[in-house]
């Protein structure tokens, strides 16, 4: 579904992306951990084209993004759907609106199509009858979760999340990522997670990947990469101050 090949980002002299590889497998959740700072959300914005590679291929679906522009890239985009960190709501927008924006934005659908997809979408994330209420009245949970009715409310075949549970005590981050591991089944789409919460890591994935200096050095299912041995896995799981990451 989604392939990086040989990616390479600079800003500036810092290498953030090094000739990174990974495939990304269709209707399955892929779980991307390192530290933070690590570049982690650097490669997210590459899969959905905000951010062009300074070498390398991002495919999706078997074609090339990094040459699309304009009209072209925006209909690419339209296969994803994205949960950022925040939820990144519109203040000044209901929950209904927030929500039915991507339909305004790009289809011709009648206000009573909008208004029923917009109902089962807040539904299925666990929020009825909540359209009229602002992002100011709702907990971080609930933003979180408008969030991801708006992600999905295109019908996307690739859902992006963008550390998701950033801000939540233990039992909303449980919430949301049952909500994650929920979706993808619901919707059989394929999930990419950008994470450093372990415990969520290993609840949501199904493969995990892990960006270490600009590269991925592991790769594989979650439940192996859980009992691996290599020493900059390990001091990131047990949360080691010690170890081969440097610590800056």
């Amino acid at each position: 579904m989604i392939q990086l090949k040989n990616v390479t980002k600079y800003f500036k002299t810092q290498c953030v992306l090094d000739s990174l590889s990974l495939d990304i497998e269709k209707g399955k959740t892929t779980v991307i951990i390192g530290k933070s700072g690590g570049g982690k959300s650097v490669l997210l914005k590459h899969i959905i084209g905000l951010i062009k590679p300074d070498d390398g291929q991002v495919l999706i679906d078997g074609v090339d993004i990094v040459p699309l522009k304009g009209r072209a890239m925006n209909e690419v985009r339209k296969k994803f759907g994205m949960l950022f960190q925040d939820a990144a709501l519109f203040d000044s927008m209901t929950v209904g609106e927030n929500v039915s924006f991507p339909l305004f934005e790009h289809t011709k659908l009648k206000r009573s199509e909008i208004k029923e997809r917009v109902t089962e979408k807040l539904k299925l994330v666990g929020l009825p009858g909540s359209e009229y209420k602002y992002p100011s009245q709702l907990s971080g949970g609930m933003r979180k979760r408008v969030g991801l009715a708006r992600a999905i409310i295109m019908d996307p075949e690739i859902i992006l999340y963008d550390e998701p549970t950033t801000g939540l005590d233990p039992i909303m981050t449980d919430v949301i990522d049952t909500l994650i591991v929920e979706t993808q089944k619901n919707l059989g789409v394929t999930c990419v997670v950008i994470s450093h919460d372990i415990k969520a890591t290993f609840k949501v994935a199904y493969n995990v990947a892990m960006l270490h200096e600009g590269k991925i050095i592991l790769f594989g299912r979650a439940n192996d990469i859980k009992k691996s041995d290599n020493p900059i896995l390990r001091q990131f799981v047990e949360g080691r101050a010690d170890g081969p990451i440097k610590i800056i």
